[in-house]
């Protein structure tokens, strides 16, 4: 695939997840400028990224540590804010913190410390959502805290110095309803930011449920597939 056609491919499901965008927001009553696009560029070269930038991308989310310090690096002339969203190790915090402008997935007190290492060595703050589950208790692999032991994690995070508590981020579970899942996060954002005025932030929606996601007042929702096609088969 030449050059020229791989960046007209991302233009074309770039348009195409921005209208997505404005559409859901006009049908919610809100301006399409209420919601940030974070583009997941999971297994994409950097050169992708690079198209991305062209066309007005500033956001970017990445969630493998060793792929995302490479590109960050290799793309260090270019302004993106850099989102880790992936599950995130202690002892691999310190170093995602300081390439990332946000870190979405913290949901255990014990990665704060290295956060905020991180931070110190980046030399600015760290933007923090609170990543919480919505899928039922006992499902295997679940990611994300328990809604009860947000509001504790979210004051950990406000005494840490260097990290800035900004909100939410959470996925809809397999196989559920995104409307439903979306709608009880919807409620304990709301109980977040009533303690939280400025943790605003509602990371929710991906490529094939992003409408939901708007409805139920997301901020930012991240997109991989629906703009850069299906992942590379290797990784």
């Amino acid at each position: 695939m030449t050059v020229a056609t791989r960046a007209d491919e991302v233009a074309g499901g770039l348009a195409a997840v921005r209208e997505r965008i404005a559409t859901a927001c006009a049908g919610s009553g809100r301006a399409p400028g209420e919601v940030r696009l974070v583009v997941v560029t999971k297994f994409f070269p950097a050169s992708d990224v690079r198209l991305l930038a062209d066309l007005g991308v500033t956001d970017v989310g990445e969630n493998r540590h060793q792929e995302a310090e490479a590109k960050a690096a290799e793309l260090a002339d270019l302004d993106l804010a850099w989102h880790f969203i992936g599950g995130l190790q202690s002892n691999k915090a310190a170093a995602v913190a300081a390439y990332s402008r946000v870190v979405e997935s913290v949901d255990r007190a014990k990665l704060l410390g290295p956060l905020s290492r991180g931070a110190h060595q980046r030399g600015e703050p760290l933007d923090v959502l609170l990543q919480v589950s919505l899928d039922p208790p006992g499902v295997a692999g679940r990611s994300g805290a328990e809604p009860d032991d947000l509001p504790a994690l979210a004051r950990r995070v406000e005494e840490t110095e260097g990290l800035r508590l900004r909100g939410l981020m959470a996925v809809a579970p397999l196989g559920a309803d995104p409307g439903d899942a979306f709608a009880r996060l919807a409620a304990i954002r709301s109980a977040l930011v009533a303690q939280h005025p400025d943790a605003t932030w509602l990371s929710a929606g991906m490529s094939g449920d992003l409408e939901e996601a708007i409805r139920a007042g997301a901020t930012h929702v991240r997109v991989g597939s629906a703009i850069l096609g299906p992942r590379p088969s290797i990784k």
